[in-house]
């Protein structure tokens, strides 16, 4: 009976636990953390559009050019107001971004890497537009 008790109050505070843990294994470190959700614009700094993404994770404005379904992406380096991030995307390309965030609602995106086998660079800013839509 006594085992039984112990075994249920072990079970209950290592859930305890891993609950309390669990929001800050998920949140972005250092600038990303400021980032506003919700649906940014993007446009190349030479004028171009390159369309709208609906960010519920910053990480998704590392790679605006690549869906994210198969993509993966980590921050390499998060100092002050910029964030370096690598990311692949299996059978489409890989890069590195960094992404300077100048308010919670304005990004600066500079990126370089490989798509469809071919180089690529892009310089972009990104701005909040509001919610994601539905």
């Amino acid at each position: 009976m006594k085992v039984g008790w112990l075994m249920r109050v072990s079970i209950f505070f290592s859930g305890a636990l891993l609950l309390a843990a669990w929001p800050a294994a998920t949140q972005q470190p250092g600038p990303l953390a400021q980032v506003e959700r919700g649906l940014w614009d993007v446009h190349a700094t030479n004028g171009g559009e390159i369309g709208t993404i609906c960010v519920g994770d910053p990480l998704l404005l590392a790679q605006p050019l690549h869906p994210p379904r198969g993509c993966s992406a980590e921050v390499e380096a998060a100092d002050g107001h910029v964030a370096t991030v690598a990311f692949v995307c299996p059978g489409m390309g890989r890069g590195r971004t960094q992404i300077r965030v100048e308010t919670p609602r304005l990004v600066q995106i500079d990126m370089q890497g490989i798509s469809n086998g071919l180089p690529f660079a892009l310089r972009a800013r990104a701005r909040h537009i509001g919610a994601c839509p539905g």
